[in-house]
């Protein structure tokens, strides 16, 4: 029975009174709510903090990392704050409609009941969405990636051109681009968090010296940093490891230095060739 045949007056009047105020007091409430999400999600520090650094001059390699964390926790916090107003909305306003046929005297069991069937025949059809959207959820709270990071997804390789809640599109170095379900990542390599390691394996003959080879490669690699316009990526002074395989027919000699993320390649590129061309002209013997 939906609604009686005949209300007197009065009855309508309180009925129209108690419905409005229903609706009133859901509309505001997610005003409210949507208010104080985007005031979470909104980072008020980071407009701050990155107007502060284009006013300055000759900010430090530290300012500069700390502006961009904090403008990806903001774009992150936004993604997220995004989600969770929608889910409120529905909330709110799904009570509230409830509540408005629970005036009108409908009798609300059957149709909960119902919504319940449907909704679990639902949630067993859509189980994969699901779990899509919580690793998306959970992977921009844990900032393990983001958009022009080079990462390692194991079905893909390459730099991330989009984050969405349900997939991740990679590009790789071939120029494909993959679209990844969120819900089928079970690791993450990422290789532009905080800093990278540019990584030079240079190959000697088994009875090279190694005293004369590593001081050469080491003199050759800060050169290629300092000549080649590398200075602002390289955050550490190149050093030489030592050597890290020894075979019978020949030995590797590593270097390594600490970079700015995403440049590793482009120092390892420069210091390879001078290394390389250092040790040749000082007539060091490579391995073949």
């Amino acid at each position: 029975m939906l609604l009686p045949t005949v209300l007197p007056a009065d009855g309508l009047v309180q009925l129209g009174v108690r419905v409005a105020l229903i609706v009133l007091i859901a509309v505001l409430l997610r005003v409210a709510v949507n208010r104080v999400i985007g005031h979470v999600s909104a980072g008020a520090g980071v407009p701050g903090l990155l107007s502060l650094l284009r006013r300055r001059r000759g900010v430090s390699d530290a300012d500069r990392i700390q502006a961009f964390g904090s403008a990806r926790r903001a774009q992150r916090a936004r993604t997220v704050g995004s989600v969770v107003r929608n889910a409120a909305t529905i909330l709110i306003f799904g009570t509230a409609f409830t509540m408005v046929l629970g005036q009108f005297g409908v009798n609300l069991a059957p149709v909960l009941a119902s919504a319940g069937v449907l909704g679990l025949a639902v949630g067993f059809g859509a189980q994969n969405l699901v779990k899509d959207f919580l690793s998306g959820i959970f992977m921009l709270l844990e900032d393990q990636y983001g958009v022009g990071d080079h990462v390692d997804l194991g079905d893909a390789v390459g730099t991330i051109e989009r984050v969405g809640l349900r997939t991740t599109t990679v590009r790789d170095l071939t120029g494909m681009v993959w679209y990844v379900r969120n819900g089928t990542i079970e690791r993450v390599g990422n290789g532009s968090q905080d800093h990278a390691v540019a990584v030079v394996d240079v190959p000697l003959a088994i009875d090279t010296d190694v005293t004369r080879a590593a001081a050469t490669a080491e003199e050759a690699a800060v050169a290629a940093v300092r000549e080649r316009g590398h200075a602002a990526d390289v955050l550490d002074r190149p050093q030489v490891l030592g050597v890290e395989q020894l075979s019978a027919s020949g030995m590797t000699l590593r270097l390594t230095a600490r970079t700015r993320p995403g440049r590793q390649w482009a120092v390892q590129r420069a210091m390879t060739e001078h290394v390389v061309a250092a040790l040749r002209a000082d007539e060091v013997e490579l391995a073949a």
